[in-house]
């Protein structure tokens, strides 16, 4: 347990020069990509770092991805480090390697928030912009109350209040549905998708072509937090059970939970970022999985995500409450606590080493 626990990082400066450190000593081709519009809560430049073990023109490729909700890194990026530092990634055929991008939302990570530096939830910008975006109706009925103006007097009370009639009525299912399916109508709300392609979109695209090109087979594993029960570990497929990629990750890992399908702990949602590989790679073979870990309830886990959202829409990032806020999203996405560090290593490794069998096979 000791040995897990040295995994997982109290910062994103941290966990960068963990992973780097780890990489270069297990002799990774690494590449960094710098975000030239934000930077971290300490005033450091943020950066995308992709790691690469095993040959450039390996047939397969394993793609193990962190912090695509930012915060979540926390999370995702020890699951990495162990990856490396237990030679785990070493468990690999000759005609495959696996490729570890850290901290695809380098700005979330730093500051504790799931969105990027444009308040847009990178799941949900992977839609193609030029075609018009989705409509949420169902979004449009909360946003008043799940995104208010005033944290800590009366709007806040009645907020909460129109929150607690709208589950009472239609239930935790069709609330969480409303809020989590993403939304392009309000750029200061929940789970907004953005108006186009954001630089943490663009910066996947260019690993996904990077290491995909050419290769035969393409699988990724998007490491996440904050639904489900605290410590497990969900396969989640965003697509349909009809689908080819549904029964590969079935075949593979022996379980996964459609979205669509409605069987999962996360509800449907629209531009999540494994629309990016079919996209760059068309001939490719693709699988493609979200791994859910769960930390808190539901319900405190958007109590978190609200106060960061007024926070940055209309707070002071900087005050002590704005510190406050951070702690608090931070405890919501990550659980400081080594038996829950060893279940979510322990899993992540599971499915690392199946998708590596399968890909070898």
């Amino acid at each position: 347990m000791t040995k897990v626990r040295g995994y997982f990082s109290d910062s994103y400066l941290d966990a960068r020069e963990t992973f780097l450190d780890a990489a270069r000593r297990a002799k990774g081709d690494l590449t960094s990509f710098m975000n030239p519009n934000a930077t971290g809560v300490e005033d450091e430049g943020l950066a995308t770092d992709m790691a690469r073990f095993g040959p450039a023109d390996a047939e397969n490729v394993l793609i193990v991805n962190s912090g695509t909700h930012g915060v979540e890194g926390y999370c995702g990026s020890g699951c990495q480090v162990g990856a490396i530092q237990s030679g785990l990634i070493r468990e690999r055929a000759r005609n495959t390697a696996i490729v570890l991008c850290h901290a695809i939302n380098p700005y979330g990570f730093s500051w504790s928030r799931r969105v990027n530096e444009d308040n847009v939830d990178l799941n949900r910008n992977f839609v193609d912009h030029e075609a018009g975006h989705p409509d949420n109706p169902a979004y449009r009925e909360v946003h008043s109350f799940i995104a208010p103006t005033d944290w800590a007097g009366p709007g806040r009370a009645a907020a909460d209040k129109a929150m607690e009639a709208f589950i009472a009525e239609r239930g935790e299912v069709a609330f969480q549905a409303a809020v989590t399916g993403g939304q392009y109508e309000f750029p200061k709300g929940l789970f907004y998708g953005g108006q186009a392609p954001v630089w943490s979109n663009v910066t996947f695209r260019e690993v996904v072509r990077r290491v995909g090109r050419g290769r035969r087979r393409i699988a990724l594993i998007d490491l996440h937090t904050g639904l489900g029960p605290s410590g497990h570990g969900e396969l989640i497929y965003s697509g349909a059970e009809s689908e080819p990629g549904y029964h590969r990750a079935t075949a593979w890992f022996g379980e996964a939970h459609s979205t669509k399908a409605g069987r999962s702990v996360s509800a449907v949602v629209m531009g999540d970022i494994t629309e990016a590989i079919p996209s760059e790679l068309p001939d490719a073979e693709y699988t493609a999985v979200a791994l859910e870990f769960g930390t808190v309830p539901m319900l405190q886990v958007l109590d978190a995500l609200r106060a960061d959202n007024w926070l940055y829409a209309y707070g002071d990032p900087k005050s002590s409450l704005g510190k406050q806020i951070r702690a608090q999203t931070r405890s919501a996405f990550y659980v400081d606590d080594d038996t829950w560090k060893g279940q979510v290593f322990s899993r992540a490794s599971e499915v690392i080493r199946q998708a590596l069998s399968a890909l070898g096979a």
